[in-house]
């Protein structure tokens, strides 16, 4: 195969794919543990936490991304020392994390020991993740830009999804069977098949960099301080970053809590609700990819995030009416979550490089991940102070439980405010010509 590249190893269709899916793999479990610990929240307040501990544990996830830079330092890191380092310290970050949770969950110390072990594992793992996020991004760029972009994001979307709906669908059962120290293990086991992926993915990336023509191999390097302040100044990139906060805090938050609102509101049973949650992203795995094959050959990349957004209104309206308790009615909701889940980042992502140059790329995803996980931290917590403080209600046998119509209507708020921004993103497109109404791919 080497043998008939005449200019890079980017111009064979098998190696880009190959490569897409080898780096998919590290991503696939790292989203598998994130959203395992958003499903056993009802089996974890039965062992004696509180929704504001459980909250404060998942907002643990932000803490060092955002209050010690860490994400923002990894994509200087990335744009400085590439994307072989990068994922690997990432890969290596995320399992020091997740081990660190295992040991607070297995170790049987008091209830506020835990939680705060826990947290501090969970902060290490939000780091790495994120980090392998941006840098995973940036690997596609490198071997997709000018080609099918966005249908290679929406692909590697997909198995990360995959990840997600493994998570939520087997947390409460492990849980439940063998304790909640069983969902960390069974991530630290996946975590050590991602890395040993990713250095297999290093083999090809040096490959690539060897079939390059040095102009192009040198231009990565170019990365330099002072381009933090030209980020800054583009409102296009504001606009996306901003979008991406909005859209993903009535997302992923609200997966931190779905499995329990099955169970409080429409009544399904605690080994039973994470399936529900996790019909979201088998939606993402079939159509985040169609919409990114759109957006490559179509375009209309602004227009498909209007879309998403007014779809994340109508989902989070049906699930805050009391009236639609049946549970038939959460799976059509979540079915139609999926669909909003997929049209956003589908199209949001692959925006970026109309934005940035690819030297700056890392830190720029870096700096959109930072400002994501602003909302990552601080809404999980908001969600499980309201719930505490102001939704409470008397349950069977004397347990806790929860209304969840306000937070239901705190999350269609995320909503109506993404509407508003992904409509300035398409007017500011229209003025500046960032092109994200055009079609990815480049014709000859």
């Amino acid at each position: 195969m080497v043998e008939s590249i005449k200019k890079s190893l980017r111009d064979s269709a098998a190696a880009r794919w190959s490569a897409l899916a080898i780096v998919s793999v590290i991503m696939f479990c790292g989203y598998y543990f994130d959203k395992a610990t958003s499903a056993f929240k009802t089996a974890i307040v039965d062992s004696g936490w509180s929704s504001v501990d459980f909250g404060f544990f998942k907002s643990a996830y932000g803490w060092l991304n955002v209050f010690a830079f860490m994400l923002i330092i990894g994509g200087i890191i990335l744009d400085k020392k590439g994307v072989r380092f990068t994922g690997i310290l990432s890969a290596l970050v995320m399992l020091l994390g997740v081990g660190i949770c295992w040991v607070g969950l297995a170790s049987g110390f008091p209830v506020r020991t835990q939680v705060w072990v826990a947290a501090v594992g969970f902060a290490f793992f939000g780091t790495g993740v994120e980090v392998a996020g941006i840098t995973v991004s940036k690997v596609i760029v490198k071997w997709f830009k000018g080609k099918e972009l966005a249908t290679a994001m929406g692909l590697q979307l997909a198995g990360a999804r995959m990840g997600t709906a493994v998570g939520l669908a087997v947390a409460m059962p492990l849980a439940l069977k063998w304790g909640v120290k069983a969902v960390p293990f069974l991530g630290l086991a996946l975590l050590l098949m991602g890395t040993v992926a990713y250095l297999f993915y290093c083999r090809m990336d040096r490959r690539l960099d060897a079939s390059e023509p040095p102009a192009a191999a040198a231009g990565e390097d170019a990365f330099k301080l002072s381009d933090i302040v030209l980020i800054l100044k583009n409102k296009g990139f504001w606009l996306i970053a901003l979008l991406c906060l909005i859209f993903y805090s009535g997302v992923f938050p609200f997966l931190d809590y779905a499995t329990d609102l099955m169970v409080q509101k429409y009544h399904v049973s605690a080994s039973l609700a994470g399936l529900i949650p996790a019909l979201l992203p088998f939606g993402n795995i079939l159509l985040t990819p169609l919409f990114g094959t759109i957006y490559d050959r179509k375009g209309k990349g602004a227009s498909i995030m209007i879309l998403g957004a007014f779809l994340l209104v109508i989902v989070h309206a049906i699930f805050a009416v009391p009236a639609f308790s049946h549970w038939a009615v959460a799976v059509g909701a979540m079915l139609l979550l999926g669909v909003a889940f997929s049209l956003v980042p589908s199209a949001m992502w692959p925006s970026v490089p109309k934005l940035i140059p690819e030297k700056q790329l890392g830190t720029a995803y870096s700096m959109i991940f930072y400002i994501q996980n602003i909302g990552l931290m601080g809404v999980p917590y908001l969600i499980g102070w309201v719930l505490d403080r102001f939704c409470r209600v008397p349950g069977a046998g004397g347990k806790v439980a929860y209304n969840y119509t306000l937070p239901l209507l705190i999350f269609l708020s995320f909503g109506v405010i993404a509407i508003f921004v992904a409509y300035r993103l398409k007017a500011d497109d229209r003025k500046k010509g960032y092109g994200l109404e055009l079609p990815n791919i480049k014709r000859a």
